[in-house]
């Protein structure tokens, strides 16, 4: 079953967006004229700058649907205006996000939902956007440290407890595990390999040889999985705390022969693999989900002003299987329609 075109056309829809070089905040209300020359208010209008990590990564092209999605949903239950403004690197760049959140800032949004590549570097640009009365929503990686209202996402440690979990049944409760990550400074990613990492210690026959981190593409995780696993061919199981090498053909050739491989992140290449028995389990996060909820959160805030019950907001994750691979893809085909 070929699923890696399920989401195209969701995709080229969400890509024709508005990139007006300033915005008004909500307070400034334009105003429209009626055919007998009187003028009228004009419907309220929330302008939110969304800022993922990556723009080649699947998972956050999802986001972005869900993300227009919102908007429209929430035009139409209010009877306002919501505008969802693209604002992501091409490739991760913490920098980068540092700088779409200044210019948003700057352009006078009225929120920014954002993953986080590094909280460090994106802490003062996130304050700042607070300080002026923007509201900020994290997803997927949080930067609590920031001022920002609230984190929406899968609790990450217990993301990566499952993955192991997960692994360590399909290898019969022994054996070398490799854990894949990929940047570093991410907080998801620490708090993944931290889930990973104690859940292997209540296992007595598993043991990790090591964390192996390279540049969130592709190309680069599917060769650091195949040089490592030359190198190391007692490697019996991969946890992978992303899919990141799952998103290109043929990545595993070399490493599904010898290991078991559990990953997060069933988009539809990687259920391609999970089909061909190349991968055992997927572990699935909310993708939709992050743009989707990140809007719904900020516009309850602005136009209701209420606030979500806990500043974490965590969603349940999937665990995708040969059983059950053909009812989670049509989630895809789902997302897909969104308009």
């Amino acid at each position: 079953m070929k699923l890696t075109n399920l989401i195209t056309g969701s995709l080229i829809a969400a890509a024709v967006l508005s990139f007006a070089t300033a915005c008004s905040k909500s307070s400034d209300s334009s105003t429209s004229t009626t055919t007998d020359g009187d003028s009228t208010d004009a419907t309220q209008k929330y302008v939110i700058g969304l800022v993922a990590k990556s723009q080649v990564n699947p998972v956050f092209q999802a986001a972005r649907v869900g993300a227009e999605q919102a908007a429209v949903d929430l035009s139409a239950e209010y009877g306002i205006d919501v505008e969802i403004r693209w604002q992501t690197p091409s490739t991760e760049d913490a920098q980068q996000q540092a700088q779409y959140v200044e210019q948003l800032t700057a352009a006078g949004v009225d929120g920014i939902a954002i993953s986080c590549i590094d909280a460090n570097l994106l802490n003062s640009a996130l304050k700042d956007a607070v300080s002026k009365g923007i509201v900020v929503m994290t997803f997927d990686s949080d930067a609590p440290d920031s001022g920002r209202m609230a984190y929406y996402g899968v609790d990450d440690k217990a993301a990566g407890e499952a993955v192991m979990a997960a692994l360590a049944e399909q290898m019969g409760n022994t054996g070398i595990v490799a854990v894949l990550a990929g940047n570093q400074a991410a907080t998801n990613l620490q708090n993944r390999v931290e889930g990973v990492r104690a859940e292997a210690d209540r296992h007595e026959g598993i043991s990790i040889i090591d964390v192996y981190y390279h540049p969130e593409t592709a190309n680069d995780a599917a060769a650091k999985m195949q040089q490592v696993q030359n190198a190391n061919p007692q490697i019996t199981g991969w946890a992978l705390v992303g899919g990141w090498p799952l998103y290109t053909d043929n990545a595993l050739d070399g490493v599904y022969e010898h290991a078991k491989v559990v990953s997060l992140d069933p988009l539809p290449l990687p259920l391609e693999y999970l089909e061909k028995g190349q991968v055992q389990v997927l572990i699935g996060q909310p993708y939709f989900g992050w743009g989707y909820e990140s809007v719904r959160y900020i516009v309850e805030k602005l136009h209701n002003a209420k606030s979500p019950e806990s500043e974490f907001i965590y969603a349940d994750f999937d665990v995708v299987t040969t059983e059950n691979v053909e009812e989670f893809a049509e989630n895809w085909a789902k997302w897909k329609t969104q308009d």
